[in-house]
């Protein structure tokens, strides 16, 4: 936990950080930790989440395996439709347009028209 304090009694250690105001507590019933970034994401199925407040800050702590998966981008045919009808694009250049824009139609449209 903390470097140079392998020797000491739990007990102790416990009592320190209380005198130091650090609480440490593990979550309990957690099934899953997921970290999401814009094309994939990080999933800890076997996750034990650690919650420490020292000085008002609070820090969690996540251990265990993460699996990596990639996240696909999901355009509604709806939007796809849309984006079509206000550009002329085809389909397939007005699905790549919504997903370079994150589902956002007013930037894909824009793309297309060339603003």
């Amino acid at each position: 936990m903390f470097p140079g304090m392998a020797g000491v009694n739990p007990k102790k250690m416990k009592q320190m950080m209380k005198q130091m105001g650090i609480s440490l507590n593990e979550l309990e019933d957690v099934q899953e930790v997921i970290i999401r970034m814009k094309d994939h994401e990080l999933v800890f199925p076997d996750a034990v989440v650690t919650v420490m407040n020292a000085q008002g800050t609070t820090l969690y702590q996540v251990v265990g395996t993460p699996e990596e998966r990639t996240t696909a981008s999901v355009v509604s045919d709806e939007d796809i439709e849309l984006v079509m009808e206000k550009t002329g694009a085809s389909r397939e250049m007005a699905k790549e347009a919504l997903e370079r824009a994150n589902g956002d139609l007013v930037e894909a449209i824009m793309a297309l028209e060339g603003k």
